[in-house]
């Protein structure tokens, strides 16, 4: 494995980290100030679909698809250090450059699975930034980082397929651009083999029986970044059978296919959060003094920033390993290192802006700086795509296997 970036993404971070200084730190308050006189705190701001037009007039726009066709055409090693610059400002750099989730793994799963029709009414306007979509996995009533156990059904009735079920935490849902929704459901509840059951079917929000019903807070916090996390409830909600993802009894393989990608996004995006959170304590540090000295003269600050240091490299290693094998081996080739970074990331990061958070007392969990809401993002990601405990599991018994 080469550590050097090629050409290529030598001068898309350049370009990147310029549009970064330039236009998205400056518009972070102006977001808010918008957002807070919005007839609907769903509502996107001027000022964002500001960024996506510069962001797109620059070629900074869909870096995150290595489909050519439709993408930028960039290998998982290529965007990594893209997306960790986007992580630096999760509410607007990934939104701004139409890379942000879930539209990426839906636009990653119509692109791969679906026909030419799916693409044409709804991947393409995704692309284009025009239209906002949601994944609905996740149910309250079991425990779904388990999917076999998901209770929505999708039932055949002639030419088409009835839904019916309750979706929550649907990351997107909220965002009034949100046009459609892929869902994961039953078609063959007894099926003997269980990761056969389930299907994916394409939803249109304003199918009669769907209702989004409400949305749901992270950590006390909206989570505008992603349109906010929405219950959804689906009644007899009826499509054509020509909405079906791929085929009956493929979802499970289709969702196995998404998360992969999407696993490795949030880490790389993980890390600009992390970088963020040491650039923030450095200039705390130097800026405040306690006990008669500033405290970057403190032992235990300059342990903490040492130590974050220390993490962010092995992490970013890891990462950039990981991507590097998924573009040579495969995703299933590169299964171990995915579920690693997964484990390892999220948790390493949470630590990082905890002491970030404590090195700032007072301002750390205030509305005054972003590490409040970097860290309810981050600590959720130790549950989003799969808990930790599942990933481990399943490392574990890869490992052990070897000598059974």
């Amino acid at each position: 494995m080469d550590f050097a970036f090629d050409a290529r993404t030598e001068e898309l971070r350049a370009r990147l980290l310029a549009f970064m200084d330039e236009y998205v730190y400056p518009a972070e308050p102006v977001a808010e100030e918008q957002r807070a006189l919005l007839a609907s705190p769903w509502d996107t701001p001027a000022v964002v679909e500001e960024l996506k037009e510069r962001a797109r007039s620059q070629g900074l726009w869909n870096l995150f698809l290595p489909d050519a066709e439709h993408g930028a055409g960039l290998t998982n090693l290529q965007y990594a250090p893209l997306a960790e610059i986007t992580g630096r400002s999760p509410q607007l750099a990934p939104t701004a450059l139409n890379c942000a989730a879930p539209d990426t793994g839906n636009m990653e799963v119509l692109a791969q699975f679906g026909d030419e029709r799916q693409q044409k009414q709804w991947l393409e306007p995704l692309l284009a930034g025009e239209i906002r979509s949601a994944f609905a996995m996740t149910e309250p009533e079991v425990a779904s980082s388990d999917a076999t156990n998901i209770t929505t059904l999708i039932q055949r009735d002639g030419d088409e397929y009835v839904v019916t079920g309750r979706k929550w935490y649907i990351s997107g849902a909220m965002n009034p651009d949100c046009k459609i929704f892929i869902v994961m459901g039953k078609t063959d509840p007894d099926g003997a083999d269980i990761r056969r059951q389930q299907s994916m079917v394409l939803v249109p929000r304003d199918t009669p029986g769907v209702t989004v019903k409400r949305a749901m807070k992270v950590f006390g916090y909206e989570d505008h970044s992603h349109g906010g996390h929405a219950e959804v409830v689906f009644d007899q909600a009826r499509v054509p059978v020509t909405n079906l993802i791929g085929e009956e009894g493929g979802g499970f393989a289709i969702a196995q296919a998404r998360l992969g990608p999407g696993r490795i996004h949030h880490c790389m995006r993980l890390i600009g959060m992390a970088e963020r959170a040491i650039e923030l304590m450095c200039r705390r540090a130097v800026s405040r003094d306690a006990f008669g000295k500033a405290l970057a003269r403190q032992g235990v600050v300059q342990n903490w920033i040492a130590d974050a240091r220390v993490a962010v490299e092995q992490l970013r290693l890891l990462v950039l390993k990981t991507a590097w094998m998924m573009d040579t081996v495969g995703n299933r080739g590169a299964h171990t290192e995915i579920q690693a970074i997964k484990i390892a990331t999220p948790r390493a990061v949470v630590d990082i802006l905890d002491r970030a958070i404590q090195l700032h007392g007072a301002g750390g969990v205030s509305q005054d700086f972003p590490l409040a809401e970097l860290y309810a993002s981050a600590r959720t990601l130790m549950l989003a795509d799969g808990p930790d405990e599942v990933h481990q599991r399943s490392l574990a018994r890869r490992e052990l296997k070897k000598y059974l």
